[in-house]
């Protein structure tokens, strides 16, 4: 068997786990009691005086189980419908597992260096976002928050209206080349008979 001690967990057919001894039940729960109980082992200050980034106790624990392949063979029992007997055991050495992690170091860990510079990213886009935004109202308190549809207005000198005054021209002075006096006035309908031909 690849799992050397734990061969009777490795069994691959159904038959296999059907005959599986008393003894074989027992070992296995031994096994994880212990993984258990070593796992439980709570982390001694001043036994553990390294250097900074250097792995604890309970990380050399955890790599020498990788190495051994434990954490495949728990994975398995946790995933596996007939083992189900084990899943309180196995759900117990896993939350001692992580005991020493928070859940924002395991989620950073699992992206790596893209995941740094993602949020290196994420940050870089944000500050530059923020800046647009200040630009943007900044260029907003400059000009006027109303829009005036009043174009002005201007007096024609020269041109006389109905009257002695001069004309007064109320539109853009772009449109005073078209000017005529029927501006603005309803052009007058001729009935269809009595249209020229």
């Amino acid at each position: 068997s690849p799992w050397g001690l734990w061969g009777p967990l490795t069994a691959p057919s159904p038959q296999d786990w059907e005959q599986r001894q008393e003894e074989d039940t027992l070992l296995i729960e031994r096994i994880l009691l212990l993984v258990r109980n070593v796992l439980h082992v709570p982390p001694d200050p001043t036994e553990e005086q390294g250097v900074d980034g250097d792995a604890s106790v309970h990380d050399r624990v955890l790599w020498a189980l990788h190495i051994s392949g434990m954490d495949d063979l728990l994975k398995f029992l946790a995933s596996a419908q007939v083992e189900q007997q084990w899943a309180l055991h196995v759900l117990e050495i896993i939350s001692l597992m992580f005991r020493d992690q928070s859940p924002e170091e395991l989620a950073a860990l699992g992206q790596g260096p893209a995941g740094a510079e993602h949020g290196e990213d994420t940050r870089e886009l944000e500050t530059l976002r923020q800046r647009e935004l200040a630009e943007k109202r900044a260029r907003a308190l400059q000009r006027p928050s109303r829009h005036s549809r009043f174009g002005g207005s201007y007096v024609l000198q020269g041109l006389k209206s109905i009257g002695d005054r001069d004309v007064v021209f109320h539109k853009g002075l772009h449109n005073l080349k078209s000017y005529t006096h029927d501006l603005g006035k309803e052009p007058r309908r001729v009935p269809r008979h009595r249209q020229a031909v």
